[in-house]
């Protein structure tokens, strides 16, 4: 028998933890540095390494530098869910994105002290967040009992509070059956090969596909340190923002954070930010829907029903005016 991994309380009976820290060290990690150069060589460019807690921080250290040195394009994505001290010095290390606590976070206040800790000096000067809504290892439990508007509300937290997110196999089926008691898929494909009927009634592939497209079309929500926060006057609406450095594209979000009921909400618009007056009128187009709005004043109200949407992805843009001359007779 030999001693396997484990990250208790799991234990990984199916991995073998090599002794990164052994006398004869270098020749195992210019080994492993080997075999990703074999991968590179081959076009592949993002690794997502899988408990990078469990091995020495000098050896990511030396690593990433070394693989970087040649191949500055390479992507390192940390998948561990660990103490904060020890993600953060992961990402010192030098990964590229870190997987987040996003996963269990649920509720407004929760929700904003964590991505202002994210996204503010100083963690966002050396660690981006990488959003998964669920992994092979995690259905967490607002999946497993929100049902589909939980699925279409944490898609679009994930893919709008940070520049990279992720969703896992079977999330857009909305895939929520459990072992009882745990937070572990039932059907996870971890150790077996599952073919889903991708057309099965409840998905919600067409969201994920438009999500995806508002990305791209946005350019401020492909950046990560323009996140911010705005006033919503209901506890389960989440009220927030990003907007380009010269504000050419600014995109607001209101999310309902309750899968079951609809919520009216005031908002607070952040009018001198954007760069509008008071008293000025704007144009708001809801990308979800396709539906605009002229909206004048910092104070508006949004409802969103879950049933329906739980979330509000909004465009705004400066309603175009000129100022005509009177005539002469």
């Amino acid at each position: 028998t030999i001693k396997y991994a484990e990250n208790p309380p799991k234990r990984y009976e199916d991995i073998h933890p090599l002794n990164l820290s052994a006398e004869n060290g270098d020749s195992l990690w210019k080994e492993l540095k080997d075999v990703l150069l074999f991968w590179i060589g081959r076009g592949v460019r993002i690794f997502r390494v899988d408990n990078p807690h469990t091995k020495p921080i000098p050896f990511w250290e030396w690593l990433i530098a070394e693989i970087q040195r040649a191949h500055p394009d390479v992507i390192f994505l940390a998948e561990a869910f660990t103490r904060p001290k020890v993600m953060r010095a992961l990402a010192k290390a030098g990964f590229g994105q870190s997987y987040t606590y996003f996963t269990w976070r649920n509720f407004k206040a929760e929700l904003t002290d964590y991505f202002d800790e994210l996204t503010r000096p100083p963690t966002s000067e050396y660690l981006r967040g990488n959003l998964f809504a669920n992994t092979p290892d995690i259905l967490p439990a607002i999946l497993q009992r929100g049902g589909r508007p939980a699925f279409t509300m944490r898609l679009v937290l994930a893919a709008t509070l940070s520049s990279t997110y992720g969703i896992y196999s079977g999330f857009e089926l909305c895939e929520s059956e459990a072992i009882p008691g745990r937070e572990e898929y039932r059907n996870s494909e971890k150790y077996q090969h599952k073919v889903w009927d991708w057309d099965r009634p409840g998905n919600i592939k067409s969201t994920v596909a438009q999500v995806n497209r508002i990305r791209r079309e946005n350019p401020a929500l492909q950046l990560y340190k323009n996140l911010r926060f705005y006033p919503a006057g209901d506890d389960h609406v989440l009220f927030y923002g990003k907007m380009t450095p010269d504000r050419s594209n600014v995109v607001l979000v209101a999310v309902n954070l309750d899968p079951f009921q609809p919520h009216d909400s005031a908002i607070e618009v952040p009018l001198h930010g954007i760069g509008l007056d008071r008293d000025e009128f704007y144009q708001v187009e809801e990308l979800l829907s396709g539906a605009r709005y002229l909206w004048r004043g910092a104070h508006q109200r949004i409802r969103l029903d879950p049933q329906i949407e739980p979330a509000a992805i909004l465009r705004v843009q400066r309603w175009p005016h000129k100022v005509y001359e009177e005539p002469c007779y």
